[in-house]
């Protein structure tokens, strides 16, 4: 057959398309056409499964700490945003460590004290900034002022519950001061239970952080008669000796300008809180919680000032890369430009997904035709060279036997051209080769012998 010829079975439309304009068969047709619907495919369903999830789970602190009070700021401001935020009471940072590195638990991020994190396995896990400094807290029972930890030696202590930052610090702390056991209490005790026990004179000292105890309790401890809060003398000792230690102070009557409460600069030791996330949080899940961040640990505090959290400080747990691209650049361009999350996240996987397979795509749809057309002319020009030649060799008078010598040539060219495969779009330079050929033998025919 010279040319392909419609088919009596019915195909795609798409797939005939691809047969008439660029000459294939149609099994290649077909996987051509196959190869193209996967790709699409595939491209949708990489732009459906890479969207932001519209839950985050996060493990806190007890009820009323400040880890809790932090979730609840978090969840507001995630919600007005399209973001489910599940909080997940715990009692304190090393609870919430355990549940961040054990990926049955569900929990996305959470926050963490430092120096709980030496001995686990951290390979799951990135930080998102350190967003708080976290002070410990000790109040004590004393007729005079105490400036070692030394002195609580014999005493009757509240270290935290066992799961909080504040049991291991107050552990690690009591220690180095030589104190581990009898004849020295140490009682395991939650906040209410410590707070309480201290009140009521059955404690001497209890130890308080961030991760359970809420400042309004420290509030009310500093503003209780008979009540210490002691001051870390030592403090440059410790933050020397232990690297996730800060050393911060809380200025005189920063807790009551008019009870002038504290009476005296106060020096606090803690390290800092983070957040942290398991690996494989979306990217724009990171720069919104970033951005969450800022709008809540931003402002002064007793502690801190304006801006200076959160901030890109590494301890224990690496800092993310999508963390360390937003602290260098900020929102994205799109956030931004758009002031929508959700729209922000749209448009940029649009921009991830499609765009690209657009630019590769329109140009190689340019591109094919034009290498195809080449081809195809190629094959048909290939057949005018014998058939010029031949035209030449005819020039002038020919003998009988010259003439059938010509005339067997013209057969083979035709017969090579009968042969070729030619798309209907090269019709009308197939139809044209053909009819130089019954031109170039119509003159063979005249063509007088000599």
């Amino acid at each position: 057959m010279i040319m392909d010829t419609p088919k009596k079975m019915t195909r795609p439309r798409m797939v005939t398309a691809l047969v008439e304009t660029f000459g294939l068969n149609p099994t290649m047709a077909f996987v051509v056409l196959l190869l193209l619907a996967v790709s699409g495919i595939l491209a949708v369903y990489w732009f459906v499964e890479s969207a932001p999830p519209r839950t985050l789970v996060l493990t806190s602190g007890p009820p009323y700490s400040t880890f809790q009070r932090f979730a609840t700021l978090y969840g507001k401001r995630l919600a007005s945003e399209g973001v489910q935020l599940k909080v997940l009471p715990s009692k304190g940072s090393l609870e919430n460590l355990q549940r961040l590195e054990s990926a049955q638990s569900g929990v996305d991020i959470g926050f963490v004290q430092g120096g709980l994190a030496e001995e686990t396995d951290q390979s799951d896990l990135v930080s998102l900034g350190s967003v708080a400094y976290e002070p410990l807290w000790v109040f004590y029972r004393s007729p005079t002022q105490i400036s070692r930890l030394s002195e609580l030696a014999g005493r009757r202590i509240a270290v935290g519950a066992v799961g909080s930052g504040t049991h291991s610090l107050a552990l690690t702390l009591l220690k180095i001061n030589g104190i581990a056991g009898a004849p020295t209490t140490l009682l395991d005790l939650a906040t209410v239970g410590a707070v309480a026990g201290l009140l009521d004179g059955k404690l001497d000292a209890i130890f308080l952080m961030g991760d359970s105890t809420s400042l309004r309790t420290v509030r009310t401890l500093v503003r209780t008669p008979n009540v210490r809060l002691f001051s870390f003398t030592q403090a440059d000792a410790y933050v020397r000796r232990y690297a996730y230690l800060n050393r911060m102070e809380l200025p005189e009557g920063s807790i009551d300008l008019g009870l002038d409460l504290p009476a005296q600069d106060v020096v606090l030791i803690g390290p800092t809180v983070e957040l942290v996330a398991r690996k494989g949080l979306h990217p724009a899940l990171s720069d919104l919680l970033i951005g969450v961040a800022q709008e809540v640990h931003g402002r002064a505090g007793l502690l801190n000032k304006r801006g200076e959290f959160p901030a890109a400080i590494e301890h224990e747990f690496k800092i993310s890369s999508d963390a360390l691209r937003f602290y260098k650049s900020g929102k994205g361009l799109l956030v931004r430009a758009v002031g929508s999350f959700w729209l922000a996240s749209l448009l940029n996987r649009i921009l991830v997904v499609f765009v690209p397979i657009l630019l590769v795509l329109i140009p190689t749809l340019r591109f094919l035709p034009v290498v195809y057309r080449w081809r195809i002319q190629l094959r048909i020009y290939r057949c005018y060279r014998p058939l010029l030649l031949l035209e030449r060799d005819a020039s002038g008078p020919l003998t009988r036997e010259q003439g059938q010598d010509l005339l067997r040539r013209l057969d083979e060219i035709e017969e090579a051209v009968n042969h070729l495969r030619v798309p209907a779009s090269f019709a009308d330079q197939f139809y044209g080769l053909r009819g130089h050929i019954a031109f170039v033998r119509q003159r063979l025919k005249v063509q007088p012998v000599a």
